[in-house]
């Protein structure tokens, strides 16, 4: 259990070393097909979009919020700290689920747990229009992006805030359609990043026309 530099108000149970970990688990993982265990760390753009919604806590006061690609639920939780109405934290992985619901029970707050595909299917019932979504750290892969972006700006062009949060990765988007509303100097480790800070920026989806 520990704080992530960047937000000190919240607790998570994070791993501490990467590499037991990784190895412990790649035979099972691979045997079970199962993802990499992402949710153990809290990522630069989970950290970036937690620690601006803790700042500017009127940017989800009030409203349905959506945490896309949630993993252990850094910015799901922040998002409920700040007075979201409601919050669903969406992770395929199974035991990211479980690893969220744990954060946020540490924390005292609840959220909503889904493991659908957003991207291959509809929205849960209940959830197809929410006012705001987070995804903090999608575009490390070139199939995860071309998958999610054109997914993102559709749900700005339907009305939603889509704040998007990148630390530099490389499938990251042109400029277009995207603005930046947010910055931040992400403390990091050596052991998972190739420094120990990312500077990280927060976008906002425009939506067409």
């Amino acid at each position: 259990m520990t704080a992530p530099g960047l937000i000190p108000e919240l607790s998570l149970y994070l791993a501490t070393d990467v590499t037991p970990l990784w190895s412990a688990t790649q035979d099972f993982l691979d045997q079970n097909g199962l993802e990499p265990p992402f949710w153990a760390f809290a990522w630069p753009g989970g950290q970036a979009l937690a620690r601006l919604l803790l700042d500017q806590p009127e940017s989800v006061r009030g409203k349905t919020v959506l945490s896309f690609a949630a993993g252990g639920g850094v910015e799901a939780i922040a998002a409920a700290r700040s007075g979201a109405a409601r919050v669903l934290a969406n992770d395929i992985d199974p035991i990211a689920q479980v690893a969220c619901g744990l954060n946020a029970g540490l924390n005292g707050v609840t959220v909503d747990l889904c493991g659908k595909d957003l991207l291959g299917g509809s929205l849960p019932d209940g959830w197809e229009r929410p006012e705001v979504i987070l995804a903090g750290d999608v575009c490390y892969d070139r199939e995860m992006a071309a998958r999610v972006i054109p997914w993102l700006r559709d749900r700005a062009g339907a009305g939603a805030v889509v704040l998007m949060a990148d630390p530099g990765r490389a499938y990251l988007p042109d400029g277009e359609g995207l603005m930046e509303v947010g910055r931040y100097t992400v403390p990091t480790s050596r052991a998972v990043e190739e420094s120990e800070h990312r500077d990280t920026r927060i976008f906002r989806w425009q939506a067409r026309g």
